[in-house]
């Protein structure tokens, strides 16, 4: 971690320690970069069991060199700039999260609230950096969060899958008709699913959208052809390529996905 950052991300976490509502604070990844990465931000989760102070009041405890403060309507989220680095503190009561990995763990009937929303937050949830933990809270979630079950795995998959197929029908159609801009979108949405697909084959949370290039290919469950087929559509396929060849290229790809056990 860069020093300008280990000191941002002290100050808030001695500022947000000394509300007595907080359990936990931990620091997203995407502020481990540099910060003339136009990637980076300084994101934290911040975990409460009780009140945490109105937005007007955390802005004034802060300090006085916030720029550009705003906060959601619901108390979820914290933006401002510090010296133009962008600083964005997420708000998540840990009632709220306790109830969601319930679900995932015991409660399949209510799982449709998860397969919308994906798996990401479970993500945040396991491997972002503690950097204030009042008592071991994060350490019970991150256990419970290890020991789901492979029922969970098994119908988000078939989620993931599903919306996969219905992407790949999609970029058939828009490829038939040389429609482009529905092509796009097709094929951002089945390439999404294609890797959310294999996080779940892997027992693996889905990471931010920027890390699912380079976490799918690290996964150590691949169809043998994948990255091949993946680079060819994704990555390395020439800009001449037609959008025939790229449609074949994901019928191979969502081929191999199906087809593992």
């Amino acid at each position: 971690m860069k020093y300008k950052t280990k000191m941002l991300v002290d100050r808030f976490a001695g500022i947000l320690s000394e509300w007595p509502g907080v359990e936990c604070v931990t620091l997203n990844e995407a502020a481990l970069g540099d910060i003339l990465d136009p990637y980076f931000a300084l994101i934290l989760d911040v975990f409460f069991s009780a009140p945490i102070p109105g937005a007007q009041e955390r802005f004034r405890l802060y300090g006085n060199d916030i720029a550009a403060f705003e906060s959601s309507g619901l108390n979820e989220k914290d933006r401002f700039l510090i010296d133009g680095i962008p600083v964005r503190l997420e708000y998540k009561f840990t009632g709220k999260i306790e109830e969601l990995i319930s679900i995932a763990d015991t409660n399949m009937d209510s799982l449709w609230l998860i397969k919308d929303s994906g798996t990401y937050g479970f993500y945040r949830l396991a491997h972002g950096e503690i950097v204030f933990s009042r008592d071991k809270w994060i350490h019970t979630i991150r256990k419970r969060l290890e020991n789901i079950g492979d029922a969970f795995w098994t119908e988000m998959r078939g989620a993931a899958q599903s919306k996969m197929e219905h992407f790949l029908s999609d970029l058939g159609a828009a490829t038939f008709q040389g429609d482009e801009f529905h092509y796009l979108l097709a094929s951002a949405g089945f390439i999404k699913t294609a890797c959310l697909s294999l996080f779940c084959i892997n027992h693996c949370f889905e990471p931010s959208h920027r890390a699912y290039y380079r976490q799918v290919l690290e996964l150590p469950l691949l169809p043998s052809s994948f990255s091949g087929e993946f680079d060819g559509f994704f990555g390395s396929c020439d800009p001449g390529d037609s959008m025939e060849r790229r449609f074949a290229l994901a019928k191979l790809i969502a081929k191999g996905i199906l087809a593992m056990q």
